[in-house]
């Protein structure tokens, strides 16, 4: 790739401020588990670079008519599309993703966020007049992107396209686990004629690049998505400055299965939402709620969705799940199998281990776990790989009690032949979004999390909201 080894800042692509001795970091296939890429690694310096281009770009571009900025998004989703195969093969060779889903959801949500805030600038109110004050919507200034590698394309769009509707001007970090879509995306900017210094990107590892941005006090604004740990972190560094966080970090959903539900159906499209991206996904349905009447009837129907799961090397065909991340991210997932086992759960399919005749790559194996109680590690902790853990419940209100039992609430599933019943049950759970009967996504619904799944929403008008201020101008109409 052309540009891995530099950074966009200011409308060029630059090599890093100290580019004799600036770091490296090897980009894995996790198929093979062997570097198939470089990127050099940013420092503070870098950082302050990127920044005061957007501090430069700020004035004029904050003051771009609504209309340009709509043609601005549309030009972006031109070559978007143009780039789309490009887009498909960076992101199933850097993170794994089996190729037909890394086409037809990993790369679509980028033209889909896209689409969306087209049409939601198109009606959006930036300012009016309520009793005789003016309220006005404004940009909230130069902004600290940092995206994860499990969505590239959808949590760099996420942030980026929103941003750019507000009037914002940003500095992005990208995952080092997962640059190079980042990087596409970055030159897909530059080719739609992206204002210089209004989108920034800098490649680099949280603890340098990540901190900087955080800390930085030219920065208005830190958006990022990850882990509670590090979104903690960010929070910390970013506290001194005062400066506006939005936090989309971890999850650990529940499904509640209701007693008027399909029992089969509800149970294997659950187990198949669960393990889709090979489980790392934040708002996967990893605890799943059953009758405790049918607990062993479900535990059928989750083993047999979890051995009809084809693993295998993300290029290959017929392939329903591709490797995890990084050797990393697989040993952590080994470990947690191992304690759920230890901790007395029944291992129903799946297990330690990769999948038989997978040698190398970071490959596991889809795990379903039985006969869970809440107080177990596999119940509470956030495993982010296909691991799906099963609970047994009494009464709708045990099972709600439950859902809530939790320090995160990202997402909620509710599975009803009633819809009525399936709204009673949503009203109840303490979580940002709540699919009822397994719904379509859809990128016009909020996406963000109560409890230490974050703070503030994504998507349409409401990812549009948290880049903007409001002012009150008072007396305006007297």
């Amino acid at each position: 790739m052309q540009h891995a080894k530099q950074f966009y800042i200011d409308g060029q692509w630059v090599d890093p401020q100290n580019a004799a001795g600036a770091a490296t970091l090897d980009v894995i296939d996790p198929s093979t588990a062997t570097a198939f890429a470089q990127i050099s690694l940013g420092s503070a310096a870098d950082v302050d670079r990127a920044v005061a281009a957007a501090k430069r770009a700020f004035p004029a571009y904050s003051e771009t008519t609504i209309a340009q900025r709509i043609d601005l998004l549309q030009a972006i989703l031109d070559v978007y599309r143009k780039r789309y195969d490009d887009m498909v093969h960076a992101i199933s060779r850097e993170m794994g993703a089996p190729l037909q889903y890394a086409n037809d959801a990993q790369a679509w949500t980028g033209v889909a966020h896209l689409e969306t805030m087209i049409r939601t600038l198109d009606t959006f109110e930036f300012e009016y007049v309520k009793s005789s004050i003016l309220i006005r919507k404004e940009a909230v200034g130069v902004c600290g992107l940092i995206t994860p590698w499990n969505w590239p394309a959808l949590q760099i769009a996420t942030k980026v396209v929103p941003a750019l509707a507000a009037g914002c001007t940003m500095v992005l970090k990208p995952s080092e686990l997962a640059p190079l879509s980042g990087i596409i995306f970055a030159e897909i900017l530059d080719e739609a004629g992206v204002p210089a210094g209004v989108f920034n990107l800098v490649n680099g590892e949280g603890a340098t690049v990540g901190e900087a941005m955080s800390r930085h006090p030219d920065i208005d604004m830190m958006s990022f998505t990850g882990s509670t740990r590090a979104g903690v972190q960010v929070a910390k560094a970013a506290a001194d400055t005062v400066k506006r966080v939005h936090q989309e970090l971890g999850g650990k959903s529940a499904n509640l299965i209701l007693e008027d539900a399909d029992l089969k159906q509800a149970v294997t499209r659950g187990a198949r939402a669960c393990f889709d991206n090979s489980g790392q996904s934040c708002d996967a349905p990893t605890r799943m709620f059953v009758p405790r009447a049918r607990l062993a009837e479900a535990l059928a129907y989750a083993k047999e969705a979890a051995e009809a799961l084809v693993v295998g090397p993300a290029d290959a065909k017929g392939i329903d799940l591709g490797p995890v991340i990084s050797e990393q991210q697989f040993d952590k997932i080994q470990r947690l199998i191992g304690v759920g086992v230890e901790e007395g759960a029944t291992l129903v399919a799946g297990g330690p281990g990769r999948p038989e005749g997978l040698k190398d790559g970071y490959f596991v194996r889809p795990t379903v776990f039985g006969n869970v109680t809440p107080n177990m590690t596999i119940a509470r902790e956030e495993i982010f790989g296909p691991v799906l853990s099963i609970l047994g419940y009494d009464s709708e209100d045990e099972a709600i009690a439950m859902a809530n039992d939790s320090l995160y609430g990202l997402a909620g599933y509710v599975q009803s032949a009633s819809i009525e019943h399936a709204h009673a049950v949503a009203k109840r759970l303490r979580t940002g979004t709540i699919y009822l009967n397994y719904a379509d996504y859809n990128p016009d619904a909020p996406f963000g999390g109560f409890k230490q799944s974050g703070n503030g929403r994504e998507y349409g008008e409401f990812g549009l909201e948290d880049f903007l201020e409001i002012k009150g101008v008072v007396g305006y109409a007297s």
